[in-house]
């Protein structure tokens, strides 16, 4: 066989898919990787022949193609409860093996990953980077600099992956799976959308059926694997990849996104009898967190932005994973947590006013104290929060607070800012109901095509009209069963 020659593979399900043979393939470190002509799909085959005849690992890679796999409806032969809406929205979220090979030999075929995964031609001044896939280090590291400032989004895209991230580990853990290799290596990213997709899905943890493949990748392998990695595999007390660990990973991530750092990685020297030890203590069983406020001596002189200028919310839960959760695995805080916490923190999100702020948005902690912690600009124009409330169940008429949202021009309003039973999540509809727009230092919420919302005066709100929200007033977002009000307040 020679460089570009199309080869046939038979898969289990009895159709055929053509691919390109290369001598010298993309390979990582299980599989190596051909691609389909039209590269809409990869074809890949282990490295080592004794992994693809292993009748576990076959039976591993069945169970994740379909009755593990969320990106494939129930009805389809996918994960319990999944619906092809949830189907369709994960497979954006992942890039998840959709059938098994059969000959030339045993191997798996993935969808390729979208094309805002891959570097353009522009991405780089310095460094060939088109056609190279979006590692998250590239954002979150050293070689940031060497990116054009198009590739590198703001602080609201990082936020918004970081939720996307929390999002799909969330449905892992749901399906008791755990991915155990969660790392910058194994999160694709696009800073300019705010996107991110999870890859390497073919080597899953099912607890007590299918054990782990790998240990994880360095900086992101939980500090108790770490600390018992010289132990026997079937020694007891070792620690292995599962749910837990992946509760340690999925911060560390975020914690990169939000701060492009890493949160153990500090000035401390940990051992001075080589580098590898100091690096294993570091990340092991001595690892600490920089922002640690109980001790100090891993932190960075330099640390002006800090989890103190995040959401009270998301300062509590990375003191929870660094700090109680760091060597104690049952006090970290699960995805779901991660995921509800950080759509707190979207709600409060306001813009910088600085023209030049490289990060140009940043989370209100304090009303009192509008000022971007990222470049030290203090907000002066007015700011107008949304304060949704819900009818009490049996008590008609009688409302609660249910969520507060920071409003600026041009936001978007969906369904769960209308229903109080539905929720920012995979399930919800897509589609704008309405927007805020500042005009003539006004600010005016225009119906986008909700139904059943009200004035103040409780007229009808036809598509297309606008209301002003002034401070004070109060309107019905949708007149329906479980449709909340909003009160508007300027600060």
């Amino acid at each position: 066989m020679k460089n570009g020659d199309i080869l046939t593979a038979t898969l289990e399900s009895g159709e055929t898919l053509e691919y390109v043979f290369s001598a010298n393939p993309p390979r990582g470190g299980m599989k190596h990787t051909f691609f389909t002509p039209d590269r809409k799909y990869a074809v890949q085959f282990f490295n080592n022949p004794r992994d693809a005849q292993s009748m576990l690992m076959q039976e591993r890679i069945r169970s994740i193609v379909s009755i593990y796999n969320p990106t494939l409806s129930e009805k389809q032969g996918g994960a319990l409860g999944n619906t092809e809406k949830t189907a369709d929205y994960f497979r954006t979220k992942f890039c998840w093996p959709v059938g098994v090979v059969k000959t030339p030999e045993f191997g798996i075929v993935c969808p390729t990953y979208p094309q805002g995964f891959f570097f353009g031609e522009n991405a780089s001044a310095v460094l060939p980077l088109k056609g190279k896939d979006k590692k998250s280090t590239w954002f979150t590291g050293r070689n940031r600099k060497y990116l054009n400032k198009s590739e590198l989004g703001d602080f609201r895209m990082m936020l918004k992956i970081a939720i996307g991230l929390a999002r799909s580990v969330r449905r892992l853990h749901q399906a008791g799976l755990a991915h155990s290799d969660l790392s910058c290596n194994n999160v694709l990213i696009d800073p300019k959308t705010g996107s991110s997709v999870v890859i390497d899905i073919d080597s899953l943890v099912v607890p007590n059926k299918y054990a782990p493949e790998v240990c994880g990748t360095r900086g992101y392998i939980a500090p108790e694997v770490l600390a018992t990695m010289e132990r026997d595999s079937n020694d007891p007390h070792r620690c292995l990849p599962c749910v837990q660990t992946d509760l340690h990973a999925l911060p560390v991530l975020i914690y990169e996104y939000l701060f492009l750092r890493h949160p153990l990685m500090g000035p401390k020297i940990y051992s001075t009898e080589s580098a590898e030890k100091d690096d294993h203590l570091a990340m092991g069983p001595m690892a600490t967190f920089i922002e640690n406020p109980d001790d100090r001596s891993n932190r960075p002189d330099d640390l002006d932005v800090t989890i103190s200028s995040l959401s009270e919310g998301l300062e509590k839960l990375f003191l929870q994973a660094f700090v109680d959760g760091l060597h104690n695995p049952s006090e970290r805080p699960s995805a779901m947590e991660w995921e509800s916490e950080l759509l707190r923190a979207w709600n409060r999100l306001v813009p910088c006013e600085n023209e030049d702020c490289d990060k140009k948005w940043f989370i209100l902690r304090d009303e009192k104290e509008p000022v971007c912690p990222f470049c030290g600009t203090r907000k002066t124009q007015p700011l107008l929060k949304l304060g949704f409330k819900s009818n009490i169940r049996g008590k008609h008429g009688i409302f609660r607070d249910k969520t507060e949202v920071y409003v600026y021009d041009g936001m978007p309003l969906f369904d769960w800012h209308l229903f109080s039973n539905i929720h920012n999540d995979e399930k919800a509809e897509p589609e704008m109901r309405a927007y805020i727009r500042r005009h003539n230092d006004m600010w005016l919420l225009i119906n986008n095509g909700a139904e059943g919302m009200l004035s103040p005066s409780g007229r009808l709100v036809p598509k297309g009209t606008a209301i002003e929200l002034r401070d004070g007033v109060l309107l019905c977002m949708a007149d329906r069963e479980n449709g909340m009000l909003a009160e508007a307040t300027v600060i």
